[in-house]
């Protein structure tokens, strides 16, 4: 009963309600007659099975966050730090709070991982974020054996946003997700003065001062992923995303989320399998 109440109360500090820390204990894995919860397709249930991974539960969490407010200045390219902090920190809480329901369960890992952002009307400046996945415990001879630590090198359960048939791949080809790694940047696009548009009429020109603006944001987004997936030793990023929201600001305020599974070898001297071509018969 001890162990409960602290497993409780870290839960609670981690800021997830009580009655998932019910439906959580519910699900208690490994017990005769108990049940597993999970967002999978059939094809990446079996999948994931095969590769040596048995689903635990679904995992969610989330954080509705009242974004601040920052203006840009009409004619000049910048990033608007308060509000890349804001999205970042939000996305960020919903994970958290998401592998905390994992560790609860004894998870090892988080596959098929969704990160969405739902703007609420409660407000222009209200937004929910959440994250929602399928904890996976790794069984004994999983990725071919001989793997000891499928968690990552801050012993939290890896994440990934790979599908059930590509993370059945990855590890079959010897690779291990560490965690999802992320990036953002909400960037504010000058506007043209007049002269520069009237001249423009019928012509075929660059707008530079928008290509610089689209371009800096975009690798400052990319730049912050990038230092997430080196803070976890990773090899690689695989499967990135680099998406662009403009929410409820107007046309010349715009969000840059890069987002992306980093990786990591399972051993050094690991193979990959030559492709097997497969040929439809389907007319």
């Amino acid at each position: 009963m001890t162990d409960q109440n602290t497993e409780a109360a870290e839960l609670s500090a981690a800021g997830v309600p009580k009655d998932a820390v019910g439906r959580l204990a519910e699900l208690q894995p490994g017990r005769k007659g108990s049940i597993f919860t999970s967002d999978l397709s059939v094809n990446e249930f079996l999948l994931v099975r095969e590769v040596g991974f048995r689903p635990l539960g679904l995992v969610l969490g989330t954080s509705i966050y009242h974004v601040g407010l920052q203006i840009g200045r009409w004619g000049k390219n910048q990033e608007l730090d308060v509000l890349s902090q804001a999205m970042y920190h939000a996305r960020e809480l919903a994970m958290t709070r998401m592998e905390a329901e994992a560790d609860a369960l004894g998870a090892d890992g988080i596959v098929g991982v969704r990160l969405d952002v739902e703007m609420k009307e409660f407000g222009n400046d209200i937004a929910e974020f959440i994250a929602v996945g399928t904890a996976v415990k790794a069984e004994e001879g999983a990725g071919g054996g001989g793997v000891t630590q499928w968690r990552n090198n801050k012993n939290q359960p890896f994440t990934s946003d790979l599908s059930g048939q590509d993370f059945w791949t990855l590890i079959r080809a010897g690779y291990a997700p560490l965690g999802m790694v992320m990036g953002t940047c909400v960037y504010h696009i000058a506007h043209q003065r007049m002269g520069s548009m009237l001249g423009n009429i019928g012509r075929n020109v660059e707008i530079e001062q928008f290509t610089q603006a689209l371009y800096d944001a975009r690798e400052l987004a990319m730049s912050r992923m990038q230092a997430e997936a080196e803070a976890l030793h990773a090899e690689g990023i695989t499967a990135v995303q680099l998406r662009q929201h403009s929410h409820t600001w107007g046309s010349h305020t715009t969000e840059f989320f890069a987002i992306g599974t980093a990786v990591r070898p399972l051993r050094a001297d690991h193979v990959i399998d030559r492709p097997t071509m497969v040929l439809s018969l389907d007319s």
